[in-house]
């Protein structure tokens, strides 16, 4: 496991999510804290692992490359 390209690929796929989630939540109503906090909760849950996928993805497309 790449390690340094999993907490990238984290780190971006967190932002991203999280910040999908905020927005569908401002925009439904949800404009209090507590639903703010489960945003970025639920955010940070659901990118570890689709972080884990991306990277098994990428890892095995460089190694396909390198063949």
């Amino acid at each position: 496991m790449n390690w340094a390209l999993l907490s990238m690929l984290y780190s971006m796929t967190t932002t991203v999510i999280i910040g999908v989630l905020m927005i569908i939540a401002l925009v439904v109503g949800y404009d209090e804290i507590p639903h703010i906090w489960t945003a970025v909760i639920v955010g940070a849950v659901v990118s570890a692992p689709v972080a884990y996928v991306l990277t098994k993805k990428v890892n095995q497309i460089g190694r396909n490359e390198l063949s």
